[in-house]
């Protein structure tokens, strides 16, 4: 048949066209029109670029690479790209060779780009301790010093998901250390500062590194954060500048506070915290109803709202307006308005973290306007039993000076000898540890080791040990020491966490590394928690020393008193009475029920005790309360 040629004609002719097709020209069936006619195949749309929220952290390119080899220094885009067609290929009557597929590297990406994609993809499927393994073998390697930063960075996120803060934290110190120009890592470090401090108690660290970048801007939904944080940072740095007596710098120091915080606009989470800081600055500063006015604030803007339950954020807020309570109660006292004090400090929620210290300091209000029973009152509750391990001292000073103020001298001097029996030995041991020259280590050891005695329960009861530990939970309130102890049992705590770990991160070199750091970390602690022990110690003593003097003069002046009342009996040849009973009655209002005390405490009635002191020398004319 003759239609054989034409066939193998055609046949050649389709091979020829298909081989002047270029090798890199991909099949496209998209549009394919099978009835002949000559539509053309629609356009495709480029993709679109996606958009990035403001504030959001960057991810890493998820997109396809293209199918060429990017220079290390990445491509310059500001110039044309310029494409060259490659010859058609000649004709070559030889052999063609044997096609080899060995070591071809169809990625289009470098081995090193390769590693580390491959363990951001083990970040992803939340396998963080071989990524965090990945990543530090990477910082690790001289080949990689071009992703150094970025191997960093991840290193430091996958430390976070580990729950290992303080290691993240150190990390990401590394990345914000190398600047922001050519940095792309910096800004996303910057933020991850503020979800660290969230989650830490060595708020120090984390301030200190946040106080390092105060000029860069920091994106919207963390700018208030930052104002407050910085505040904060001024205030404890102000605070030390004080006890330095470098007043000029603290000066310094405390108007920045003020500045940070009116910038915090009302309504803000952190208005109320910056609001406190803001008082307490004006509180140093004497101005008292510029104080008064920034603390009322406070109370203001954390009024309870129905449905807030009780979370974390919630108790943070009450325990704040407690503290704005009790300064506002200070600043009255202070202004001997007695009355607007103790309004304030019946405020303090019962059972709260401020309610013991807001009786305390509320009998020393009532005995200045002369409401004793109800200062003596106070202080049962501050005795009882459920409160054995609280310090005040002061308390028994107190209760002496009511009864002395009353003619009731023989209570008044037996009173003065139990406080020295109880606390001079105290007082002694406190002046020998203050004298000693011991490093602020060793300061900070002597009360950790008298806390885990008592812990331990190896103190005895009502020795002088006892009353250390007690001291020490006095030392703890400050806010700032406890911090420190707080900050130095978290980084503890992180270094017991790798025991948990696998055995290939357990064993791992960057363990080793990580341990070491966070080891020397914590001795900068113990060192700083020392020297702040250490005055707080010294403080302690001095102020038991005033105690015992004016204990001492008490018991003096109810001597001398005492001797005057039996010479004036004498006089009168026994029929002169200095000490008369009182009238006093049991009536309460009628939301309140009288249930008189037989030796027994109850939880229920802690706060609501009132004595009654059924004899004096006190001229009453109204009932039990004198004008102020």
């Amino acid at each position: 048949m003759r239609v054989l040629p034409s066939l193998i004609r055609g046949l050649s002719l389709l091979l020829v066209l298909t081989l002047a097709v270029p090798a890199s020209a991909q099949m496209n069936f998209e549009g394919l029109d099978l009835g002949g006619g000559k539509k053309k195949p629609p356009a495709k749309k480029p993709p679109k670029k996606p958009t990035e929220k403001k504030g959001d952290e960057k991810k890493p390119d998820e997109t396809p690479q293209p199918e060429v080899e990017l220079p290390a220094e990445g491509l310059d885009l500001s110039k044309p790209v310029e494409t060259k067609k490659k010859p058609p290929p000649k004709e070559d009557t030889k052999v063609a060779p044997t096609m080899s597929f060995d070591a071809v590297d169809v990625s289009g990406k470098t081995g090193d780009r390769q590693k580390m994609d491959a363990a951001i993809t083990q970040f992803k499927n939340d396998a963080f301790e071989a990524a965090a393994l990945s990543f530090f073998e990477m910082t690790e390697d001289p080949k990689m010093a071009g992703m150094k930063v970025e191997a960093e960075y991840w290193l430091a996120k996958s430390l976070y998901k580990l729950g290992l803060y303080n290691s993240a934290l150190s990390t990401f110190s590394k990345v914000l250390g190398r600047g922001s120009d050519k940095n792309k890592f910096f800004k996303s470090s910057l933020e991850w500062l503020f979800f660290i401090a969230r989650k830490t108690t060595n708020e120090t660290v984390v301030l200190d590194e946040i106080a390092k970048y105060a000029n860069y801007e920091f994106p919207e939904r963390f700018r208030n954060e930052f104002r407050y944080l910085l505040a904060r940072y001024n205030f404890v740095y102000g605070k030390a500048l004080d006890d330095a007596e470098r007043k000029g710098e603290a000066d310094k120091a405390f108007d920045e506070v003020k500045r940070l915080c009116l910038m915090i606009p009302k309504g803000d989470a952190f208005y109320p915290k910056a609001k406190y800081l803001e008082g307490l600055s004006y509180f140093r500063e004497n101005k008292l109803e510029a104080a008064l006015e920034s603390m009322k604030e406070v109370v203001r803007a954390t009024r309870s709202d129905e449905g807030r339950g009780e979370t974390a954020e919630a108790r943070n807020l009450k325990n704040l307006r407690e503290l704005a309570f009790m300064q506002l109660a200070r600043t009255h006292y202070g202004a001997r308005q007695n009355r607007y004090a103790i309004f304030y400090l019946q405020k303090v929620e019962r059972g709260g973290p401020q309610w013991l210290e807001s009786l305390f300091e509320a009998s020393w209000a009532n005995y200045r306007i002369g409401q004793y029973e109800q200062a003596l009152g106070n202080l049962i509750t501050l005795s009882s039993p459920f409160f054995r391990d609280e310090y005040f001292p002061e308390a028994l000073i107190l209760k002496a000076v009511v009864y002395f103020e009353n003619c009731r001298y023989r209570e008044s001097l037996s009173i003065i000898e139990d406080f020295e029996n109880i606390y001079g030995p105290v007082q002694e041991e406190l002046e020998a540890l203050v004298v000693k020259d011991m490093e602020a280590t060793e300061y900070f050891n002597v009360l950790d080791e008298v806390r885990k005695k008592n812990k331990a329960g190896l103190v005895k009861k009502g020795s002088v040990d006892e009353i250390l530990e007690r001291i020490l939970n006095l030392a703890l309130t400050d806010k700032d020491l406890k911090k420190t102890v707080d900050a130095i049992g978290e980084l503890e705590g992180e270094i017991d966490s790798f025991a948990g770990k696998g055995d290939s991160f357990k064993y791992s070199n960057m363990s080793k590394t990580l341990i070491e750091a966070l080891k020397a970390q914590r001795e900068q602690l113990i060192k700083k928690g020392g020297i702040m022990a250490k005055a707080k110690l010294d403080f302690e003593n001095g102020q038991l020393k005033t105690l015992r003097a004016n204990g001492l003069r008490i018991k003096f002046e109810t001597t001398d008193r005492e001797k005057e009342f039996l010479q004036e009996l004498l006089s009168a040849g026994g029929n002169k009475q200095i000490v008369k009973d009182y009238r006093y009655t049991v009536a309460v209002s009628d939301d309140q029920l009288y249930w008189p005390y037989v030796g027994e405490y109850w939880r229920d009635e802690l706060g609501t005790y009132q004595y009654t002191l059924t004899k004096g020398c006190i001229e009453r004319t109204s009932g039990s309360e004198l004008k102020e």
